[in-house]
């Protein structure tokens, strides 16, 4: 068989989509055929649209959990992506011509992602790569590949030393790398579609193959195509195809991506200096974008500077026997003119200068699933379109509603907006991040960090298994983990995400759940997580619009069980004790913020717990700084329980133990008890050395989270109590601790407290 013009490329080259579409003028050919999985044939007519502007990447993925995919990208420069639109504007019949991504995806091993666009990436090639690089000089391969193919003047120029670049790699490579078989089996297939071409009437001569330069010598290789039972004995999975927009961050080698460059966004300079036929467009381009970068972010960059460093990098390259400079030569010319010597002065205006951030877009509807097409109306009707960047920007929420607008979407849009991005952390979608608020009691507001990346694409198609819109999904996914909640704690907190959603259906739905979880648990930790998960979502439901009224009967009902179960929790050890007292906390924030809370049982269970001495003492500590914050114990209760606590009778760890869970809570409050501290100092006065140590262990931690505020306000007591100078105190508390200090305080973890 005659063999079609065979072109061969790297993928993302700006030469190579430049050369070819003047091959392609000049041979006028009555076919193209581009290597790429041939079910995205189907996709041409959107990929060559009108409205489409690259970067935007071809998706497969497989219709059944797990979600695995394949992405095969273009740039504008892709010269896959220019010979599709050469197709299109001359008429001129264009396919994909490698392996269908149904057995892309059937034959390689399950990989959350998977790309097609590259092979220089294998492993197997890692070895040539890092011995050209080391051939190579400093730039690499990358430099290497520039100055022979990117300034290539002619399109024979580029196909014959594309041809000798990929020539060269496959006889080094060739069967030693992992998935050579795979390499055979596609090229098997590629030749059969060149052969089925010619057998439809297209002349070879007339055929232009698109491929990469890897691939060229097996495509004309005189190796039998494959054949009919071949083909049916190729593995496949059931999978659907879609279009998305990608990103020059995506395709740049950072992000992970084989068959990326270092820097798409200055390839895009080169693709426009060839478009303007003006070969040293990209040199200053890149420069002066360097130097706006520089100048926009508060760092002085002359005309001089920028001159200079143009004619340094035309130097640099002539040095190397070039005509142009490449990537490596401009960058060396921006630091020594523009950083003075220093990378990190101009690292960031590289990264903008050589990556970008620019982020491709599809018309409405075009080939998209129905949840991604809902992803995007909302995004349409919540006003976050400007907020579909790879860089990311913070969005504050106030959920309240708006009264200086007239109509009701615009009254609500924030808090719709905030539904919407909850669903989608529902989802595991990445789009939007919570941020912490300063002032944590204003529930009416929400701070968000947005970001969108191709991961973003992908995983609004894995979500597609669970439903056809995001609310649908989401629910979906919660009824799920409902489902298969067997700890109450976990349900409530689903009923805390139902409640941020705006889901008021599955509200109800895991209300049920919880009661029947309720009447079974016996863990106080889970009990009390619940309570407090729950009492959110009352407390603050108007705010989003939801009646919490059929949630009183479960709170009641959980609340009560913990009382029930509070006692018998506190016959526990000490790192079981931290887990309880941070229980009781919400149990009591709960009770104070409703009062159809049998809040008397509580106050009895903390004075009970208080006033126990075969209890953790850290509990019982604890449980009395609750009643002080209450006002149910008077200074001369206190004044008891501490002589009573603090007395020299009582061993050490646990004197110290109470007096950690007492300072746990209120502190200011306690700070001001003058009386609190003499009875603390005095006590300590009592212990010999042994008992000393055994104390100290548990005060250092008692202390540990105290503000420096708050110990030095301690240091002012001492200082008052031993009649010295409290700024000594001060200075004496809070100074670094020396080595042999904290060589001992670091031995006592490891103190025999005889099981206690």
């Amino acid at each position: 068989m005659e063999h079609p013009v065979c072109f061969g490329i790297r993928h993302l080259s700006p030469a190579g989509a430049y050369h070819l579409r003047r091959l392609l003028d000049e041979r006028e050919p009555e076919l193209i055929l581009v290597e790429g999985p041939s079910d995205f044939t189907a996709l041409l007519g959107d990929i060559a649209g009108a409205k489409t502007r690259p970067p935007i990447a071809v998706m497969a993925y497989t219709k059944e959990s797990p979600i695995r995919t394949i992405l095969y990208p273009f740039a504008e420069y892709s010269p896959e992506y220019q010979a599709v639109l050469w197709a299109k504007d001359h008429g001129v019949p264009c396919r994909f011509i490698d392996l269908p991504s149904g057995v892309f995806l059937g034959i390689q091993r399950p990989v959350t992602e998977t790309t097609l666009s590259d092979d220089s990436e294998n492993q197997g090639y890692g070895d040539v790569y890092r011995l050209l690089d080391s051939q190579c000089g400093e730039g690499g391969h990358e430099a290497f590949w520039e100055y022979t193919m990117e300034h290539s003047q002619t399109p024979e120029e580029y196909m014959a030393g594309a041809a000798v670049f990929g020539e060269e790699l496959r006889s080094l490579t060739a069967g030693n790398d992992s998935d050579w078989p795979e390499i055979l089996v596609r090229e098997a297939y590629m030749r059969r579609q060149i052969a089925r071409a010619a057998a439809e009437g297209f002349a070879p001569e007339r055929t232009v193959v698109v491929t990469g330069a890897y691939h060229t010598a097996g495509l004309l290789s005189d190796a039998p195509a494959m054949t009919d039972k071949e083909r049916g004995e190729l593995p496949a999975v059931e999978c659907s195809v879609t279009l998305m927009p990608y990103s020059y961050y995506r395709l740049s080698s950072r992000s992970g991506y084989g068959a990326g460059n270092k820097a798409p966004f200055y390839y895009g300079m080169v693709w426009r200096s060839f478009l303007e036929q003006d070969r040293e467009l990209a040199l200053y381009t890149y420069l002066t974008s360097i130097s706006t970068y520089q100048r926009e972010h508060g760092f002085m960059v002359s005309s001089a500077e920028v001159i200079e460093a143009v004619e340094l990098s035309k130097s640099l390259a002539a040095l190397g026997g070039h005509s142009l400079p490449a990537l490596c030569d401009l960058r060396d010319a921006a630091v020594t003119c523009m950083g003075h010597g220093h990378f990190s002065e101009i690292a960031l205006a590289a990264a903008a200068t050589e990556i970008g951030t620019v982020t491709g877009s599809l018309p409405q509807g075009v080939s998209r699933t129905s949840l991604q097409d809902d992803f995007y109306r909302n995004l349409r009707d919540l006003k976050l379109e400007k907020y579909r960047s790879e860089v990311a920007e913070s969005i504050s929420l106030d959920l309240r509603e708006n009264l200086n607008v007239k109509s009701e979407a615009a009254a609500f849009r924030d808090l719709n907006r905030s539904f919407f991005l909850h669903r989608l952390r529902v989802l595991n979608v990445g789009f939007g991040t919570l941020q912490p608020l300063r002032q944590e009691d204003a529930t009416w507001a929400e701070a968000w960090t947005l970001k969108w990346t191709p991961e973003v694409e992908i995983e609004l198609v894995e979500a597609t298994l669970k439903g056809d819109t995001v609310t649908g999904a989401a629910s979906f996914s919660m009824r799920e983990r409902a489902r298969e909640a067997t700890e109450i704690s976990a349900a409530a907190k689903l009923l805390e995400e139902s409640y941020l959603c705006g889901m008021p259906e599955m509200v109800a739905y895991i209300t049920d759940i919880l009661q029947h979880l309720a009447a079974d648990s016996s863990a106080l930790t889970d009990l009390a997580a619940s309570a407090e998960s729950i009492s959110v979502v009352m407390r603050f439901g108007d705010i989003r619009r939801l009646d919490s009224s059929p949630l009183v009967p479960v709170l009641e009902q959980i609340f009560l069980r913990a009382c029930l179960l509070l006692v018998s929790a506190c016959f526990c050890d000490d790192p079981a004790a931290e887990q309880i007292v941070r229980s009781v906390d919400r149990l009591n924030s709960v009770c104070l913020h409703h009062d159809f809370l049998d809040e008397e049982r509580f106050v009895r269970l903390m004075e009970e717990i208080a006033s126990r001495d075969d209890l953790n003492t850290r509990i019982s500590g604890f449980c009395t700084a609750v009643l002080l914050e209450r006002g149910r114990m008077q200074d001369e209760e206190l004044g008891r329980e501490v002589q009573r606590r603090l007395s020299k009778g009582i061993p050490a760890e646990l004197g110290a133990g109470w007096f950690a869970g007492l300072s746990k809570k209120n502190r200011y409050a306690l700070i001001a008890r003058l009386s609190l501290w003499k009875e603390l100092s005095s006590y300590l006065d009592t212990l010999d050395e042994e008992e000393f140590k055994r104390a100290l262990l548990f005060l250092r931690r008692a202390f540990s989270d105290f503000t420096p505020g708050e110990k030095a306000d301690v240091a002012e007591n001492l200082g008052e109590i031993w009649q010295v100078n409290k700024d000594q105190v001060s200075e004496t508390v809070t100074r670094a601790l020396k080595t042999e200090e904290l060589e001992m305080i670091d031995s006592l973890d490891d103190f025999d407290f005889d099981g206690i």
